[in-house]
């Protein structure tokens, strides 16, 4: 049978699609690059914002579209959404997050298969190659009151260390260069075995040969000094996601984020201390209910103090269940966008200023696709290990592979480089 697999939203979703594709392979079917190929198309869906339960909607229109034979609807939206995603054209079965683990075997209608002589291969069509996300907890049981995701996937629970290790040793044996650790609540994993976060990646770092391993989003309480001496191994990237979602210490109690201003800005202190370089992104929400213009003031002073290297801005987005959307102080659509406008040329700015620190220096780059350029051989582009992306040129596609490079110039979203070999 022939299979397509399509995902929406974030990096958890992208783990779980490889690691669905690994088990129909494993069953002796292919994966296809497009639903017109598909007798089966897979649709791993997303509903953290309006627009990703949008995306998640048309995913599986367009499959149905293309004409694949026969579609299932899974993921966060067709979670919370289960009616809704089956009435859609040629859906014809919504499994909920809670069945997800078992979604091959259950549609194949068997108990199990071996999936141990299977490496990774990457997902035909424009999936990531270089890298491979590694899911290793899900849930959460944080109270965030803007968030819907710890309705639809539940409490947080760890994937045991045995089964990371393998999945990172399948994804290694496929040829990845890096592995990207991701789960709802990442910082969350090993509190359910009695165990610390560190102790993964210890673990990681000492059972596998992984040339680049890195952390996805990390709630900013979960960590403390400490951690960040596993920064010694130069195998782990110079690279922080640290959710903010608000430099307004009164916006950030209407949240119930577990930080404040303060909190944060120490923490980003004692990273830099530790990682020299190291790039810190993180996550704002604009237009929060209630968020006043002095309080949008006041976080905007603070993300500009906090010189990110660079960041996200969503616009505030009220998801049905959660305690945000019954606050008092909706803040009007017009004045989100608006908001929001701010927040990303801050975190352009930013992030302009964060890459022109490195120019005329040499960073490690691992590169991600390779286009010909006629007589003058092929432009590379990658990502550096503090998630810089470069280009350059090469007279061969040096397309997966991890090479140094002199950066020598700006661009719109990156640096230029000389590759040195």
């Amino acid at each position: 049978m022939k299979i397509f697999l399509d995902t929406v939203g974030c990096r958890l979703n992208q783990a779980e699609i490889e690691n669905l594709a690994r088990q129909f392979r494993a069953a002796g079917h292919e994966i296809v690059a497009s639903a017109a190929e598909a007798d089966l198309a897979v649709v791993n869906t997303c509903t953290v914002t309006a627009q990703a339960a949008a995306d998640s909607r048309a995913a599986l229109r367009r499959a149905g579209r293309l004409g694949a034979g026969e579609i299932v609807a899974t993921g966060c939206w067709a979670t919370l959404e289960p009616q809704a995603a089956a009435a859609l054209p040629g859906v014809s079965r919504v499994i909920l997050n809670t069945e997800k683990d078992s979604l091959v075997s259950t549609l194949l209608n068997t108990s199990s298969f071996d999936l141990e002589p299977l490496a990774r291969q990457p997902l035909p069509g424009l999936r990531q190659r270089t890298r491979a996300f590694i899911k290793v907890q899900d849930g959460c049981d944080n109270a965030c009151t803007f968030c819907i995701t710890t309705l639809a996937r539940g409490a947080a629970r760890s994937r045991p260390l045995t089964e990371v290790l393998a999945d990172i040793r399948y994804a290694l044996d496929g040829g990845v260069q890096e592995i990207v650790l991701t789960g709802v609540h990442l910082g969350a994993w090993g509190k359910d075995l009695g165990l610390p976060l560190h102790h993964l990646i210890e673990s990681i770092l000492k059972q596998t040969d992984v040339p680049r391993l890195r952390l996805s989003s990390l709630e900013p309480w979960d960590l403390d000094e400490n951690f960040f001496a596993l920064w010694e191994d130069r195998r782990l990237m110079p690279h922080l996601h640290l959710p903010l979602q608000s430099g307004s210490a009164s916006v950030l109690r209407r949240m119930a984020r577990k930080t404040t201003p303060e909190a944060f800005a120490a923490l980003l202190d004692s990273a830099r201390r530790h990682i020299p370089g190291v790039a810190i992104t993180t996550d704002v929400i604009a237009g929060f209910p209630g968020e006043t213009e002095a309080e949008f003031a006041e976080s905007l002073a603070f993300i500009r103090r906090m010189a990110f290297a660079g960041g996200h801005a969503f616009t505030y987005s009220p998801r049905p269940g959660t305690a945000a959307a019954r606050m008092r102080g909706q803040v009007r659509p017009e004045v989100r966008k608006e908001r929001n406008a701010i927040l990303r040329q801050t975190f352009e700015a930013a992030a302009q200023a964060y890459r022109r620190n490195f120019l005329g220096s040499r960073l490690a780059v691992l590169w991600e696709s390779a286009s010909a350029v006629g007589q003058s051989g092929w432009q590379m582009e990658g990502l550096s290990g503090n998630y810089i992306r470069v280009t350059a040129t090469a007279s061969e596609p040096r397309w997966n592979r991890i090479d140094d490079v002199q950066l020598t110039g700006l661009t719109e979203n990156g640096l230029l480089g000389t590759i040195t070999l």
